[in-house]
């Protein structure tokens, strides 16, 4: 049977913005004009580009995605944040709270943005179908490996690399796709459109507790695949499930 692979797509430095941030940086009333569709759906890049400075050095023309958000962020590569000179957590989108900050520079006016700079983690967006597929849930982190060996030569010798701690990400909105940034994309060789596979669930997957309900199909894939379940105070457990659990010692 063949494995199910996972798009790759490569995430350059980009802004999600506030309508507040985003009229005070291009002005009142200002709307965000779309450029191009990207591949979660509802989402786009924008015209628009902002300039943003840092104790170390600026970038200009960070392209804003659409549509704007709650809060403010920016997601960089280390690469990028070593040129501004600040030190950004690794983050999941949305996670912004004690991030890093920056000034941010549009055509009608500037911030000083406090926290929601951020280094994104590697992730994988799925739909609730495709994580039945691989036997994921929300939460974990996973192991991903190019879904086919490099080829090897003398002339040109492969680049390329496991990555450990892949979060996953689920919605009934999200396409499936394997996120990495500039950074990871050059250090393993992978580019847009190239293909990944889940090889195994990680280590600090121990660390993440399981949400939601654990029915026995759930144990079962675990048992199969090795991997543990870990057990938070909103996770609910079948009696079947919580019997072969503990059984099989997957319960952590």
């Amino acid at each position: 049977m063949a494995v199910k692979t996972i798009p790759v797509g490569i995430s350059n430095r980009h802004f999600h913005i506030s309508q507040t941030d985003l009229e005070i940086l291009f002005g009142k009333g200002y709307r965000l004009s779309n450029f191009r569709d990207i591949s979660q759906r509802g989402q786009f890049a924008a015209n628009e580009t902002v300039g943003v400075h840092g104790p170390a050095g600026k970038i200009e023309k960070i392209r804003i995605v659409g549509p704007t958000r709650s809060r403010t962020q920016l997601e960089l590569s280390a690469s990028d944040a070593f040129t501004l000179g600040i030190s950004p957590p690794v983050r999941y989108s949305g996670d912004l709270d004690g991030s890093a900050g920056a000034t941010l520079v549009g055509p009608a006016g500037r911030i000083e943005l406090t926290e929601g700079v951020i280094l994104p983690i590697r992730h994988i967006h799925m739909s609730p179908a495709d994580a039945k597929l691989f036997g994921v849930f929300d939460g974990a982190r996973v192991i991903v490996a190019p879904s086919r060996p490099a080829q090897f030569s003398t002339r040109n010798e492969p680049r390329s690399l496991i990555f450990d701690n892949v979060l996953i990400r689920i919605n009934e909105r999200f396409v499936l796709d394997f996120h990495i940034d500039i950074d990871e994309a050059n250090a393993s060789g992978l580019k847009n459109g190239d293909h990944v596979k889940i090889i195994g669930f990680s280590e600090l997957n121990k660390a993440v507790p399981r949400v939601g309900l654990v029915t026995e199909n759930d144990v079962r894939i675990a048992i199969r695949k090795k991997s543990k379940i870990a057990i938070g105070p909103n996770t609910k457990i079948t009696p079947a499930a919580h019997d072969l659990g503990r059984e099989h010692k997957v319960f952590i």
